[in-house]
């Protein structure tokens, strides 16, 4: 870290929203999240989609027949700079199924894909205790409970508790 506090550093996003989907959180939401996420300045293209631009994307590159919710995509290892897509139904359908806000669950999956694009993973256990932890202590930040924390849903409001699904 380059002696900036988390969350202060610069960001250049570039939003695209390729769905019609209802209850899309706003640019300025969207932003915030990232910045407070980041540890170093940034270069993200963070793109909205429907299930079938999810799908197609998810199978060209992880090799799976179905949507996600979020894919993230680094340009190489030399400057933090990358892609960023989630799925508009994916999310909205794990919301509702996991009886969470879906601003919560956009703000995860926000936070979640700029960790990955800052080499964060989450496949061998350990990495994914690091993971998690710094994700649970953005949010924090942000008003929203820990993401991996189970209990009642709630409305969404920062400082009021929601659910987040566990990854």
């Amino acid at each position: 870290m380059s002696g900036k506090r988390r969350g202060s550093a610069g960001l250049a996003l570039s939003l695209q929203v390729a769905t019609r989907s209802r209850g899309l959180p706003s640019a300025a939401r969207i932003r915030g999240w990232a910045r407070a996420a980041l540890q170093e300045p940034a270069r993200v293209c963070l793109r909205i989609v429907t299930a079938r631009e999810g799908e197609t994307l998810n199978r060209a590159y992880r090799r799976k027949a179905s949507p996600t919710n979020v894919l993230a995509f680094r340009y190489d290892d030399h400057t933090l700079a990358g892609d960023v897509v989630l799925c508009a139904p994916v999310i909205r359908r794990e919301a509702r199924a996991q009886g969470k806000a879906l601003a919560a669950h956009y703000a995860h999956l926000t936070v979640h894909a700029l960790l990955h694009l800052q080499g964060y993973d989450h496949a061998e256990a350990r990495d994914a205790r690091v993971m998690e932890a710094k994700e649970t202590a953005i949010l924090r930040g942000l008003g929203y409970p820990d993401p991996y924390a189970s209990g009642p849903p709630l409305r969404d409001a920062p400082g009021r508790r929601a659910r987040v699904h566990r990854r």
